[in-house]
């Protein structure tokens, strides 16, 4: 819920340090990207735009992460196809905390376009701008891989939210 605080998130990163959303202190934001695992050749493009574009984002104040449910081998995997050694990716998302953060989770339908066995179990994307003060600001939660919200047009929305003071929408929780 927007304003809200946002559910625990803590997982072990490819650099070899552990990330807990709690201890992180950004000017502005911290941006969480779930990604659907190694075997999404969407998600590599995705990660590799939001790689080319991380100087931006820490222009602005915020902090980037992107995580999946993905084994350390399977993430290693990933960090290399992206060729960014900034990139903080993180592994062993837990599917309940994933359920937590309101993502959808799927099955596996076996082989992917690419040949790779997705896993028995993973959770769709999801991109969410967490505050400082650890309460939710934007979410975008999907069912599927395709579609996702631009990097670049996020970056426009934190320039405008930043130049405006530009409160978190979609917080009323009372009749309609």
């Amino acid at each position: 819920m927007p304003r809200q605080q946002v559910p625990t998130l803590q997982f072990p990163t490819i650099n070899g340090s552990d990330y807990d959303l709690v201890k992180q202190a950004p000017d502005n934001f911290t941006l969480i990207v779930f990604y659907r695992g190694l075997h999404c050749p969407i998600c590599a493009n995705y990660l590799r735009e939001l790689g080319r574009l991380l100087p931006e984002f820490n222009k602005r104040g915020v902090d980037v992460v992107a995580v999946s449910s993905d084994q350390r081998d399977r993430a290693q995997r990933m960090f290399e196809k992206l060729k960014s050694k900034q990139f903080l990716l993180g592994y062993n998302l837990n599917l309940e905390t994933a359920k937590n953060w309101g993502l959808y989770i799927s099955t596996s339908k076996g082989m992917t376009s690419i040949g790779l066995e997705e896993p028995a179990l993973f959770s769709e994307p999801g991109i969410f701008l967490v505050r400082p003060d650890q309460t939710l600001f934007y979410a975008n939660i999907q069912t599927m891989p395709f579609a996702r919200p631009m990097f670049t047009e996020l970056l426009s929305a934190i320039d405008f939210t930043l130049e405006h003071n530009y409160p978190a929408r979609g917080q009323y929780i009372g009749a309609v």
